[in-house]
């Protein structure tokens, strides 16, 4: 296994451990070079979005991975977004994924489901 697909692994794993929902992940490599692949998902409140996306930090940070860069929209938990450079995650609040609809703006991306990794 790649240190790329650990690291899908992980966050998606953590993601599914705090209930997240609609998890998806997205190849965008060949179309950005702001990373390789988005990881996406929804929570049904603030808290929820907050509680992933540290459980996220948590298992990367166990699993060794310290390239967390970015780390933008966690004190208002609508849609956090966290740079681990060459995977990117978007946790939204399922109202602000529904306006944004970020899987409809990338729609050339490749998704990738947890079986093809």
């Amino acid at each position: 296994m790649t240190e790329l697909n650990k690291k899908l692994e992980i966050i998606q794993k953590a993601i599914d451990d705090k209930k997240g929902f609609n998890i998806e992940t997205m190849e965008v490599g060949k179309l950005t070079t702001i990373a390789d692949y988005f990881v996406i998902a929804s929570g049904n409140s603030s808290n929820q979005v907050t509680s992933i996306a540290d459980e996220v930090e948590d298992k990367m940070e166990e699993a060794g991975f310290h390239t967390l860069t970015t780390k933008e929209g966690y004190g208002s938990a609508r849609w956090i977004i966290l740079d681990y450079e060459d995977v990117i995650v978007h946790l939204f609040h399922r109202d602000e994924r529904e306006y944004y609809n970020l899987e409809r703006l990338w729609s050339e991306y490749e998704k990738i489901s947890k079986e093809e990794k």
